[in-house]
């Protein structure tokens, strides 16, 4: 389940759907058990969820999905689907949900929590309500005509409420948490203490960073749970890095990567670079993976971006989509992986380089295969220019191949 910066509650951290009920007024016990029975039930009928629309898109280019992952927790695989499910330890849960019109009595023990919009970042393909300083910059801009709803997380009730739920939880596996930049964050660290104060040790703590910031206090927290997974946030290992993730300095970035990645080693956490490429990103995402490789950590992409649209991998024109399919499909080659069957699990550690090239094997399909939306070119270039009039920089600096589409879209 997932609390969005404002307070309400969704049913997936990856579903794309909204809703008005919020922490300040239900407890997430009710929504889970009262609110989501007829999603419950929708999906025990085998209803396709049109809030789902990014899993879909993700397995249709053979990506592993959220949907997927979240299905293995369960012991259900899509391969082998009635059968699993049958032998689910939580079949007995479903057959009462079928029964009783998508109702329950199980309360969510896996959280995506979203704190706020404290960040240090601008990233060009985020929002307000994830980033402060975006917001800021919108508001200067004349792009942001309504600021972001306050953060539930701001109000130290709204805290406890959620504290004393996860705490009064039957086996409480895990708790991502999101910002902003969570280390920031202020209730990053209350959180981490109340759950401290009240020994939760034992449940898996997620968090991502953006890689410009270390915490000692936090750390010193973090260190003392037992199960961590550390997200780091990075689009490649390029300097046009610095311009998607303005005002990052990929140099910093690299060596406060590799900071963590020492302490998680120490620590034996799971560690992964969590990426989001996009059309300016994409040429040089396979310096994330080689960079994951020499360290040993996974590659994790919550999704295809679908926002802003005009971001998207598919504005390119198809021989610059094509040339860097080959590109990627070159690199896949080289390391001499192959497998017909695909891997679920991407959090083995024994499958780490089978998962990265999988992951790859995605991009290209996706690149190769996704719909044609250079239509969008002219909107991209109107977008670039409003933030370098603010940034002082430009695009052709960092990606001079994407000149002549670029200028022929009005840049």
């Amino acid at each position: 389940m997932k609390i969005t910066h404002s307070g309400n509650f969704e049913f997936c951290r990856w579903a794309d759907q909204r809703t008005n009920i919020n922490i300040r007024d239900h407890t997430p016990q009710e929504f889970f058990q009262t609110h989501m029975a007829p999603i419950r039930a929708d999906m025990l009928q085998g209803q396709p969820m049109s809030a789902c629309h990014e899993c879909y898109d993700m397995e249709q280019h053979h990506k592993v999905s959220g949907r997927q992952r979240q299905l293995l927790k369960t012991g259900v695989t899509l391969d082998s689907f009635e059968k699993s499910l049958r032998s689910s330890p939580y079949w007995p849960a479903f057959d009462a949900s079928n029964a009783t019109a998508g109702a329950t009595d199980l309360t969510p023990v896996d959280w995506q929590i979203d704190l706020g919009n404290h960040c240090n970042s601008a990233c060009i393909y985020c929002a307000p309500e994830s980033s402060s300083r975006l917001a800021q910059e919108f508001k200067k801009l004349k792009i942001l005509k309504t600021e972001p709803v306050p953060t539930w997380a701001n109000r130290p009730e709204l805290i406890d409420r959620l504290v004393h739920s996860l705490v009064s939880t039957p086996r409480l596996a895990y708790l991502h948490f999101l910002g902003g930049e969570t280390l920031i964050t202020p209730a990053f660290k209350i959180i981490l203490e109340k759950l401290l104060a009240a020994g939760l040790t034992k449940v898996n703590i997620g968090f991502t960073t953006n890689l410009t910031v270390w915490d000692q206090g936090i750390v010193d927290l973090l260190t003392q749970f037992e199960n961590v997974h550390l997200g780091m946030s990075v689009e490649c290992f390029h300097p046009i890095n610095d311009y998607v993730r303005w005002p990052s300095d990929i140099g910093q970035i690299k060596r406060t990567a590799e900071q963590w990645i020492m302490l998680g080693r120490q620590h034996r956490w799971y560690m992964t670079l969590r990426t989001t490429p996009t059309a300016l990103t994409i040429p040089y995402l396979t310096t994330v993976y080689d960079f994951a490789k020499a360290h040993d950590v996974s590659i994790e992409s919550s999704n295809f971006l679908h926002d802003p649209k005009f971001l998207r991998m598919s504005v390119l024109p198809m021989q610059y989509r094509h040339r860097m399919a080959d590109q990627m499909q070159a690199w896949i080659d080289r390391q001499g992986i192959e497998s017909t069957d695909q891997l679920v699990n991407i959090r083995n550690p024994a499958q780490l380089h089978l998962q990265i090239t999988q992951d790859a094997a995605s991009y290209v399909d996706y690149l190769r295969t996704a719909p044609d939306e250079t239509h969008l070119l002219p909107e991209l270039v109107a977008y670039l220019k409003l933030l370098e009039s603010s940034r002082g920089n430009s695009i052709l600096r960092y990606q001079p191949d994407y000149e002549h589409i670029l200028r022929s879209a009005g840049y």
